[in-house]
């Protein structure tokens, strides 16, 4: 009764490592497991399911193998690939989960009802991204972006990234993490002590307090050429930050 969680992969052809370490994760970690999370940034851009090249082909058909093994699959909206949709879905037999979303992990359905998160939402200090997050996630605005030729998206991805790279070139750290206070609020909102969730690229493990109980937010850190990182929870154990060799 494994389940597995990951983020931050950022799947893109000019980063062929760490595509092929994810190809062989699919096979040997993921094939065993009872289900796979993956929260959000699976790709580094994701224009609309309307427009598949070779690379996301093979990444699209490698997912569809997991599922169709058995492994159940569940996929959470990120800051690169929020205009990922029911396409998707049905390509590789994911489940959409909305952000945030609250389950059962471990001996599922008994297991701890845990808060799962992109991570992005919490970094409410950034008043900048929290502006463009609320735009790209509006459901008329992804209407109008997927409404353009695909040449004009991918200009318009390449663009958002550029600028995206510089305006984080000139914030503080600390802006870029999360809110503490923002964490402890959705933690108690949702009823929860444990949170996972990605986005900031800061793998660890933080212990805190919510409503008076121990808690903990567990952070995925993003994946490299030679290197990923992974959440694994099963019946037995407490989840566990991992990381591996690709």
């Amino acid at each position: 009764m494994t389940t597995l969680l990951i983020s931050d992969l950022h799947l893109h052809p000019d980063e062929p490592a760490i595509a092929q370490g994810f190809l062989a994760y699919l096979q040997r970690e993921a094939r065993h497991a009872e289900a796979l999370y993956i929260l959000g940034d699976l790709f580094e851009a994701w224009i609309g399911d309307d427009y598949q090249g070779e690379f996301e082909t093979r990444i699209l058909e490698a997912l569809k193998r997991l599922s169709d093994a058995g492994t159940r699959l569940y996929f959470m909206h990120g800051n690169r690939d929020f205009l990922i949709g029911d396409g998707f879905a049905a390509a590789t037999g994911a489940t959409l989960l909305p952000d945030p979303s609250v389950v059962a992990l471990g001996g599922e359905p008994g297991g701890e009802r845990t808060l799962l998160m992109h991570g992005d939402s919490l970094c409410t200090r950034d008043e900048a991204y929290m502006a463009f997050r609320a735009k790209a996630r509006d459901p008329q605005w992804q209407t109008q972006i997927l409404a353009l030729p695909v040449e004009q998206r991918l200009t318009l991805a390449k663009q958002i990234r550029q600028q995206s790279g510089e305006a984080n070139s000139n914030k503080a750290e600390d802006i870029m993490d999360v809110t503490p206070a923002e964490v402890v609020r959705r933690m108690a909102e949702c009823g929860v002590r444990t949170l996972i969730h990605g986005h900031t690229h800061r793998p660890d493990v933080h212990r805190l307090e919510v409503d008076g109980q121990s808690a903990q937010r567990i952070v995925l850190g993003d994946w490299h050429s030679d290197r990923g990182w992974q959440v694994r929870v099963d019946d037995r154990t407490a989840p566990l930050l991992e990381s591996f060799p690709l």
